[in-house]
């Protein structure tokens, strides 16, 4: 092989290798900002008192899963058990997600956990909050809650 050749071969086959590193770094990168905005998104609806909103960071799909005091599977049920525990807007209160991390597991499939805090009047339940995990797949409608295990801490810590 003449020398023009191979220098050329070896030229394309780096470039080769650096847009495979490359491409999945970029990925994880793009995935971990869209989780994050889907997160900033549900705080937002929460906020303003949006439930139905709120629930659009999940899979609209009976294998929904929310793991609190019980376990509750599919995204009806999980709706229908957010309206029943945060029955009016004082309820809801002012929700705040802190202390992120995500984590990519392969192209469509991210965990995260993080912290949650409801800063609430003591009439409407007074101030709660606790911790987070979440797998998050990627479907046609973007990125989306399939499993959210919460718990509530006591004392809540708040938000730095």
């Amino acid at each position: 092989m003449p020398l023009h050749a191979l220098k050329s071969f070896q030229r394309g086959f780096i470039t080769l290798v650096l847009c495979a590193t490359i491409s999945p770094m970029a990925q994880a990168q793009d995935s971990t900002a869209d989780i994050r905005q889907v997160l900033l998104d549900q705080a937002a609806a929460w906020n303003r008192g949006d439930i139905p909103a709120f629930m659009t960071g999940y899979e609209n799909a009976e294998t929904t899963t929310f793991i609190g005091a019980t376990v509750t599977r599919g995204y009806q049920k999980v709706l229908e058990s957010y309206l029943k525990r945060y029955p009016t807007r004082g309820n809801m209160g002012q929700l705040t997600f802190s202390d992120l991390e995500v984590r990519p597991l392969g192209a469509d499939y991210a965990s995260v956990i993080g912290r949650w805090y409801l800063l609430r009047v003591k009439k409407d339940g007074g101030n709660v909050g606790g911790v987070f995990s979440l797998i998050f797949r990627n479907t046609e409608q973007g990125w989306r809650i399939i499993q959210d295990h919460t718990t509530s801490l006591t004392p809540p810590k708040k938000p730095s």
